[in-house]
Order: structure tokens, then sequence, then C-alpha cells
């Protein structure tokens, strides 16, 4: 029969050095204490963006949108051996993108108004109570991961239709502004537009109402503007045709649908006005509404 060993004498405890001023003398936790800033912010949001599977399905639908009806629009142009007049290429891409545009507002919305519907929103102010750097962080991640994709599906189709028209004699060579509009600046265009989304969706905080909005901001100008058959309203009409949104993004390949209103780089512009308004709203009533 074994003798019973006696037991181990239990090593003691630490002595933490108490921090200055702490309730709780004689202790401080050994975690080291680091103070966050909006790169934290900003990394947790790159997570939560890459991890969801909505981001995959509205930006893999929004470049199978530009990317294939691009291709079957410079296809027919292509066969029918069309006459664009002396135009761009690069205007061809216009379709696909204003279908896509659906997409970018959708995940825009998603972005915010989707943790409100969860409940995550909580869990999310917990690990990071500054609302605004919640916010401005959710803007920073969404505004670069829009561009982004954006700008390579509208380059990449932009390239596919100045080749496949290569030998049109009515199709014009696209100069180097033409370009940079082309790509460059609707793809900004875009992307401030699903930014404003985002604004939207945390001031709304409901998913399929905000992105209604949304839709209705992009369609409802164009069919107010196709009934108003009184000659008192042209005015009112000629106003909605111009500042419309699809309108504002044919600008960006020359293709308005009025000779009057925005030109250039303005409708870049006034998307960044009306972000910027939406955004200021949505931080006010970030910090004066509970979660």
């Amino acid at each position: 029969m074994s003798t019973p060993q006696p037991p181990m004498p239990q090593a003691a405890a630490p002595e933490w050095q108490a921090a200055p001023a702490s309730p709780y003398p004689g202790y401080t936790s050994p975690i080291p204490v680091v103070r966050t800033h909006l790169g934290h912010a900003i990394a947790s949001e790159w997570t939560k963006i890459k991890s969801v599977r909505s981001t995959m399905w509205t930006l893999g639908v929004f470049v199978l949108l530009v990317v294939g009806i691009g291709l079957l629009t410079g296809l027919v142009v292509a066969g029918q051996d069309a006459d664009l007049g002396g135009e761009s290429p690069l205007g061809l891409g216009f379709f696909g993108l204003l279908l896509g545009s659906m997409c970018v507002m959708t995940l825009g919305v998603l972005t915010t108004a989707s943790e409100y519907g969860t409940g995550m929103i909580r869990t999310t102010t917990v690990a990071c109570p500054s609302r605004a750097r919640v916010l401005t962080a959710k803007a920073v991640v969404f505004f670069l991961v829009a561009f982004v994709v954006t700008l390579v599906s509208t380059t990449l189709i932009a390239f596919v239709h100045v080749a496949m028209l290569e030998g049109n004699s009515g199709a014009g060579d696209p100069s180097g502004e033409e370009w940079l509009k082309g790509t460059v600046g609707v793809s900004l265009y875009l992307a401030l537009l699903g930014t404003l989304s985002l604004a939207v969706g945390s001031i709304i905080r409901h998913s399929a109402g905000a992105i209604t909005i949304m839709i209705g901001a992009v369609l409802a100008p164009l069919v107010i503007a196709l009934f108003m058959f009184s000659s008192s309203l042209r005015d009112v009409q000629q106003a909605l045709f111009e500042y419309s949104i699809p309108n504002q993004m044919s600008i960006f390949y020359a293709n308005s649908l009025s000779e009057s209103g925005p030109s250039g780089w303005d409708p870049l512009w006034i998307m960044l006005g009306v972000t910027a308004v939406a955004l200021g709203g949505a931080f006010a009533l970030l910090e004066r509404r509970d979660v």
C-alpha cells in the first residue's frame, strides 16, 4: 500500500505593482494597455466587410454586370459595324455600370444598417465606444473597396471596347481626359454614391428601407420627368433630367441627356457635397440616438 504524498505547496501569486490612483491597490493587470485610434477601427471594419457573404455577392454581381453587359454591348456594336459618330467607345461601358450601381448602393446600405438589424452594433460600440470613429472607419473602408473594384472593372471593359472597335471607322480615339473620366472619374462618383447609401443606412437603420430610398433617388427623377407633360413644368422637367443620377453618370462618358446642366467634372463635386451633408447628418444622429 503506497504512502500518500503530501500536497505540493502552491506558488505564491505574483505581486503586481498598483497603477497610479488604482481602485485596487497592490494589483496591476499584466495585459498591456494600448491607446486605440482610427487605424484599429479601420482594421476591424476591413475584417468585417471581407468576412460577410453580402460583400462577395454584391461585388461579384457588380463585376458580372459591368463586364458582362459591357462585353455584350461591344460585341453587338462590333458585329453590326455600327457607326458611333466619332464618339469614344468608352461610352459603351455606361449601360453595365448603371445597373451595377444598384449593387454598390446595396452594399453601402448593408455596411451600416445590417448591424442594427442583427444587434451587432451593440458589440461594435462596446469594443469602440467612439461612435464617430466607427462610422468614419466604415466610410473609409467601404469607399476604398468600392473605388478599387469599380476602377478595375471599368478599366478592364474600357480596354476591351477600345480593342474590339479599333477598326471601326465611326469610333473616335479616346483622349487622355476621356480615359481619366471614364475610369477614375466615374469610379470616384460611384464610390461616393455608395458612401451616400452608407450614410442613409446609418440614418434609417433599416436595410430594406434605406435600399428603397436609394433606388428611388436614382430612378424617381427620370420617371417623374417623363410624366410632366404640362408646358408650365418644362423647367422642372429639364432640371430633373439634368441632375438625375443616370444623367450625371453619363456625363463622364460625354453622353449627357441634355445640352445644359452639369458638365465636365461637375457631377463629382455635386455628389461629394451631397454625400458630405448626408454623412454630417449621420454623425449628428449617431451621437444623439441610442444603439
